[in-house]
């Protein structure tokens, strides 16, 4: 590996960059957010579309118009989604804390607070992709065949029952590619911290691709950049790989 400021020739310094970076406090702590961000994500979206699926997968009146609606943030931009959540959270002239004032709770600061930061680019980000993960919960659910449920409510099993021992069962092929991407792109997460937070305050947003974007344009070191998309990438082929070698024991293919 080389070190390099972008401009002036590279110098070879061998393992240098990952010597530097597996040692840096700041590499540690952008990859602790990243996985912070994942835990609250990943939850929350998977939930999230799988109750918009059920719901829009019953005969209800405008279900085809609701799916566009909720598919819509899906295809805007996230420079504009994360604006718009960035005004939505605002702590002093925000929809949302204005909301909670009504019922008499005092609003946080989101991303202007380190302890909410994070939270508040979960939030978008989950609001975005609900509508991804929703179609693709959905054509697995249109995939199950409605015998099963007819047999199933003959037997005397309720709703609750029906979801976790056909639903959910049926549904784990959908579910493992909603997680297998899900982690991949949680883990390559940029746009929203970029334009809601930058990375603050105080470093508490601080990502794994937002820290490589520093390091490269900010600081002029190419070469710990470099090594650090390196260190992400076998990050996200070893979890990756675990993931693949682990769904024989949940994974159920009709």
């Amino acid at each position: 590996m080389n070190k390099w400021n972008l401009v002036g020739p590279m110098k070879w310094v061998g393992l240098g960059n990952y010597t530097k970076l597996l040692t840096d406090p700041g590499t540690q702590g952008a990859f602790l957010h990243t996985i912070y961000y994942i835990i609250g994500y990943l939850p929350l979206v998977y939930i999230g579309g799988l109750a918009i699926a059920l719901a829009l997968n019953s005969r209800i009146k405008g279900r085809n118009l609701m799916r566009g609606f909720y598919f819509l943030p899906v295809v805007t931009s996230w420079i504009v989604v994360a604006l718009v959540w960035r005004w939505l959270l605002n702590p002093s002239t925000g929809i949302v804390n204005w909301l909670l004032g009504l019922i008499g709770i005092a609003g946080p600061g989101w991303w202007t607070d380190p302890a909410w930061s994070m939270p508040s680019i979960i939030l978008a980000s989950a609001w975005k992709d609900l509508g991804f993960v929703m179609v693709i919960l959905l054509a697995g659910l249109q995939g199950i065949p409605e015998e099963l449920f007819e047999a199933a409510t003959v037997d005397g099993a309720g709703r609750w029952r029906r979801l976790f021992s056909i639903t959910l069962p049926m549904l784990s092929p959908s579910t493992f590619f909603v997680v297998v991407l899900s982690l991949i792109n949680g883990f390559q997460v940029f746009d929203q911290v970029y334009a809601m937070t930058g990375g603050g305050p105080n470093n508490s947003s601080q990502v794994v691709v937002q820290q490589i974007y520093d390091l490269t344009f900010r600081y002029g070191r190419a070469g710990e950049a470099s090594a650090l998309s390196w260190l992400l990438f076998l990050f996200i082929l070893a979890i990756t790989l675990i993931q693949v070698r682990g769904q024989k024991k949940w994974v159920h293919y009709a």
